[in-house]
């Protein structure tokens, strides 16, 4: 995802269309397979939840391509013992976001990976508002104890440039308002490379979302338990 753009703090938001080729809030809503708290806590080892959008979901690719599902692989390989949620719903706003958060912190999750505002920014809402959805999405999140990091987006130059420096700075003031580690752009090393980005320039590929996966993993690295790592078979 990449601002949809008020052009001052006075003018009105422009409107979506102008972007509807790439707006994920006009795909029809992905239901994940998002486990029930009690499902969840039938694994023993600390859960991992990716909470977020279509990015998260991995609309576009087939099963097991997502991201999170790639960060699955990636902390198996290193013999970390976590399990990932993936709690990405394709459309999501921050609003709906601040819908679900209550079911994530009934997860008990060691780790909540926020990726939300992209499809704000698309919609051309208002920058307050998605500002204070974020803060109370990690407000309730960081109160119920788990572990935070923050994974930020950006938007097409087209929204304009006032509009799009306010979006990118709601990641990095929220970030450090609540003390969490923060990933400015997602899709680093992945946007504008060949093979890496669907046609929709929005989401990524398969071969995307395992760069996607890398980038969250250095995220959370400093922030996994190495008692819940698994020791090497010789």
């Amino acid at each position: 995802m990449l601002s949809a753009g008020c052009r001052s703090k006075e003018s009105p938001p422009p409107q979506p269309e102008a972007a509807s080729s790439a707006v994920p809030d006009s795909i029809p809503p992905a239901q994940p397979d998002v486990p029930t708290p009690s499902l969840v806590e039938q694994d023993s080892r600390p859960l991992i939840v990716c909470f977020g959008d279509s990015l998260t979901a991995g609309y576009g690719t087939e099963a097991g391509q997502a991201y999170p599902d790639y960060l699955q692989a990636e902390l198996d390989h290193r013999r970390y013992s976590y399990r990932v949620v993936n709690a990405g719903i394709s459309g999501n706003t921050t609003k709906d976001g601040v819908a679900r958060v209550a079911s994530i912190v009934a997860m008990k999750p060691a780790i909540v990976v926020v990726e939300f505002g992209g499809n704000d920014g698309l919609r051309g809402l208002r920058i307050a508002d998605t500002r204070a959805n974020l803060d109370q999405i990690l407000s309730t999140l960081t109160a119920s104890g788990t572990k935070v990091v923050l994974a930020g987006i950006t938007l097409p130059p087209d929204y304009g440039a006032d509009y799009i420096r306010q979006f990118n700075e709601t990641y990095v003031l929220l970030a450090k308002k609540f003390n969490v580690p923060m990933l400015p752009f997602l899709l680093k090393g992945v946007f504008g490379v060949d093979g890496m980005m669907q046609p929709d320039r929005t989401h990524a590929t398969a071969a995307g979302n395992k760069v996607v996966a890398e980038n969250v993993f250095s995220l959370i690295q400093p922030l996994l338990n190495k008692e819940a790592s698994t020791p090497s078979r010789r």
